[in-house]
């Protein structure tokens, strides 16, 4: 069914934006005038236009963005439906009218229109990539060719729930560290900017010859007090200039990707979770019944490190011409080499699956562990130099006191 951006006046006059669906623009215009819409201008929406349309014109707010925990649960509740025997119209009907985020209705209205059409849910479901990544529209696709969609749809479930469990745990254990961060920083920097001017001015007025740690600290304080506004220009500007160069640019991507695994500590954990995501998602595709090639095309794509992915990439290449995939996975030097052997015994003995989904459930402890003992150590870490910042201004303050105290004596 044809989708529409509207413009139109509302009962009081008020100018009014959105999208509707509608078999023609005389039916699109009927249903706004039921809704006491009156349209003033109304544009058909091409494909990539409707889905931009229905990802960020709807409702305003943090709602827009459709998380992984709305689609564990879309995935969950869609698989017991098809499970129960109910037919696929029928069931996303019921998704549809128990769905409260704005966009995921929509989108779902959309699919059971397409499908009550004739189309095929995989082939509804690539029209929204935002919300279906790759690797769940080619799940789907296997299930409704093997007839085992509401099979396919509770592994996908299961998967959803497992990388929002292990995101949510990563989460919750940085919150803490980082406001300890933002807190300390906004206090420390309260501290200098007004607390010791006023302190430090008694001793100016004074005109008496002051220690070296306490001139630099007033001139820390006075440049920090004067040019604040600068240093809030410069770090937002570098922050952009950051974001543009990572994003927007290959090779800032790239080498940004290679400080991350070059980093003590945290290049180590961003491979065990790359490590967890290519298990995980490679075994659900394979078992769900995609293709090894199709299913390592998908998974480089989740990884989220370019360089990883372009041995995955190479992989492929190497199982293309008809190699095994735990050889040119060890030659990456990329993956552990407990990984490596797990893949090439489940490649011996047809169980490649059940041994990716092994790896997984190793690394994903392994990935818990780990933020445990990076945040047992940045809050010591960061406790130890804010205490040392604090002790350094009350030295700075309290020396010329003392100096003034041996002159009076």
């Amino acid at each position: 069914m044809p989708v529409y951006e509207y413009i139109a006046l509302n009962a009081g006059g008020q100018r009014l934006k959105g999208i509707i669906d509608a078999g023609g623009v005389a039916a699109a215009r009927q249903k706004l005038r039921e809704t006491d819409l009156f349209p003033t201008e109304l544009k058909e929406l091409s494909g990539k236009e409707r889905e931009e349309g229905l990802a960020h014109r709807l409702s305003g707010g943090v709602f827009k963005k459709v998380g992984l925990r709305e689609i564990a649960v879309l995935t969950r509740q869609l698989a017991t439906l098809l499970g129960a025997g109910l037919p696929l119209v029928p069931s996303l009907t019921t998704l549809v009218n128990q769905t409260s985020h704005p966009v995921l209705k929509k989108t779902l209205s959309q699919i059971k229109e397409e499908v009550n059409e004739g189309s095929s849910l995989t082939q509804s479901m690539s029209g929204f990539p935002q919300i279906f990544p790759p690797y769940y529209v080619n799940m789907v696709r296997a299930g409704e060719a093997s007839g085992t969609i509401d099979i396919v749809l509770g592994r996908l479930a299961d998967f959803n729930e497992s990388q929002q469990a292990l995101q949510t745990k990563i989460r919750s254990t940085l919150a803490y560290p980082i406001f300890m961060f933002l807190v300390g920083s906004i206090v420390l920097f309260f501290l200098v900017t007004f607390v010791v001017p006023n302190i430090t001015g008694i001793f100016e007025e004074m005109h008496q010859t002051l220690p070296g740690i306490t001139v630099f600290l007033i001139v820390v304080s006075s440049f920090l007090k004067t040019f604040w506004w600068i240093i809030m220009i410069t770090l937002a500007g570098a922050f952009l200039l950051f974001r543009y160069l990572v994003t927007k640019t290959t090779q800032g991507d790239y080498l940004w990707d290679k400080i991350k695994l070059k980093t003590p500590l945290v290049g180590s954990l961003i491979k065990k979770i790359a490590v967890a995501r290519f298990s995980r998602t490679l075994g659900t595709l394979l078992e769900s019944g995609v293709p090894l090639l199709s299913a390592l095309e998908i998974v480089k794509n989740i990884v989220s490190n370019r360089l990883i992915a372009d041995e995955i990439h190479k992989a492929a290449k190497d199982v293309e011409e008809g190699q095994n995939l735990s050889a040119p996975l060890s030659q990456s030097g990329l993956f552990p080499p407990i990984a490596i052997a797990m893949i090439a015994i489940g490649e011996q003995s047809g169980n490649l699956e059940v041994m990716l989904y092994r790896i997984a459930d190793a690394y994903e402890r392994d990935v818990e562990a780990s933020v445990l003992v990076l945040t047992s150590m940045l809050e010591p870490i960061m406790i130890l130099s804010m205490g040392l910042i604090v002790g350094f201004i009350v030295i700075s303050v309290l020396l010329p006191i003392f100096e003034m105290n041996q002159l009076v004596r």
